[in-house]
């Protein structure tokens, strides 16, 4: 493909991706209140404070945007293969479809593991509040620290597809992931403590432990693959 054709693929893949993006954000404001009320009790937040009469909608379109991307995120990763596709020899081309499907059930993955987990990061952190201190957190607080958290659980979770892809493509090989375990394990922990609040060492365990099997699983898959 020429560099024409190449920036042509990238606007067709963004368009549609947009679009996909907008029509899944539409819908997801339809169910916004639903959202905010199972957030907030995961986030064992009974009652939100909001501090200016716009408060509430500008909450509602963020939740919107958050769970559109979610929701749209078979079509965003589907586009992002059919790009790199040109790219591919034709052995390669037959796996852009199950990648699609592992792209988005990892991710799909990681944000349900971090909606799970979220009660007890919230336990851990209000925990740690003086004990005179009243926890009244506002709504666009409380919300913007719920979605970053599980939009940054659901991009980490991708891992093994990275992983795999790269090997598929030979730069990386099973070989130099095994040779390098140890910088894997020690970046994989420093990665899970920077996701995780709190100072205990339960929570980024809890991170820990899918991350490191996950590495494992495609180091073992890639091996079995002769990658």
């Amino acid at each position: 493909m020429t560099l024409i054709q190449h920036l042509e693929a990238l606007r067709r893949a963004l368009i549609i991706a947009a679009v996909g993006w907008l029509v899944a954000t539409a819908a997801a404001y339809v169910v916004h209140n639903q959202v905010f009320e199972f957030l907030t009790q995961r986030a064992h937040v009974p009652r939100v404070q909001l501090l200016s009469p716009t408060a509430g909608a500008l909450v509602g379109l963020q939740i919107a945007f958050y769970l559109g991307l979610v929701l749209a995120s078979p079509v965003i990763f589907w586009q992002l293969w059919w790009f790199v596709s040109p790219g591919l020899r034709t052995r390669e081309k037959r796996l852009v479809l199950p990648l699609v499907g592992a792209t988005t059930f990892f991710f799909t993955l990681g944000v349900a593991f971090a909606l799970y987990a979220l009660p007890l990061f919230m336990t851990i952190l209000t925990a740690l509040n003086p004990p005179d201190a009243t926890y009244a957190p506002t709504a666009d607080s409380i919300i913007s620290f719920v979605l970053v958290i599980v939009l940054a659980f659901g991009i980490v979770f991708e891992l093994p597809v990275v992983l795999y892809t790269l090997g598929m493509l030979r730069i990386i090989s099973s070989d130099w992931l095994y040779g390098s375990r140890l910088y894997w394990v020690v970046g994989l922990g420093l990665l899970a403590n920077l996701m995780t609040p709190g100072i205990d060492p339960i929570t980024p365990l809890l991170v820990l432990i899918p991350l490191y099997a996950f590495w494992e699983g495609t180091a073992l898959l890639l091996k079995l693959s002769g990658r």
